[in-house]
């Protein structure tokens, strides 16, 4: 028996023969289906990831109870500010209440005058006297005291200068007449007080 290696037959001529790199490749189609890698489709592939749906149910969800929480809110400072005006309004109505409560006493002696006037006309200075101390005094119960001092310096936060008289015994800048009395202290004043003050040749 020989031991020579088997020569392969020669191919007749003309014959047509598959050469042996193509016979080991995959067919067209399972390259299509598989991709590169054989896998299936890539991260890349037309259309992308499918989007998480409970993700996308929490940031909703997240939202809505944010916008809930700001109507909300806006509705609660809407309230507090309509509170507020009608608590104010009350506030002013009750100090306009007391300062007219205030007043009646000065009114109800007033109309005691007059009705006193016709019977003792002389009584009536007198009765206008203690009526004005009355109501004197309940301007200074309201917090606005009388102001009339003469002699004094001038203070521009409690006065107001109408005139300039000549007075050699007082000293330059001092009230020495008081055309009108004012009512108040500085920051909490009523009326200044209208003067006239000392100036020298």
């Amino acid at each position: 028996m020989s031991t020579q290696p088997q020569q392969p037959e020669p191919v007749p001529e003309g014959a047509v023969t598959e050469p042996e790199q193509e016979r080991d490749l995959p067919a067209p189609d399972a390259v299509e289906a598989g991709g590169a890698g054989g896998e299936g489709p890539g991260p890349d592939a037309a259309g992308g990831p499918a989007l998480d749906e409970t993700a996308a149910d929490e940031q909703a969800a997240a939202l809505a109870e944010l916008d809930d929480r700001w109507r909300r809110a806006r509705a609660d400072l809407e309230n507090l500010r309509k509170r507020h005006a009608r608590e104010l309004e009350r506030e002013r109505a009750a100090e306009r209440a007391r300062t007219a409560a205030a007043l009646l006493p000065v009114i109800d002696n007033l109309e005691l005058a007059l009705s006193h006037a016709e019977a003792d006309p002389g009584s009536i200075v007198e009765g206008v006297r203690a009526i004005h101390g009355q109501a004197v005094d309940t301007l200074a119960r309201l917090g606005y005291e009388r102001h009339g001092e003469t002699g004094v310096p001038f203070d521009p936060a409690l006065h107001e200068v109408v005139g300039v008289i000549e007075d050699p015994e007082a000293e330059p800048g001092t009230v020495v007449q008081v055309l009108r009395p004012g009512y108040g202290d500085t920051g909490n004043q009523l009326r200044p007080v209208a003067v006239a003050v000392a100036k020298r040749e």
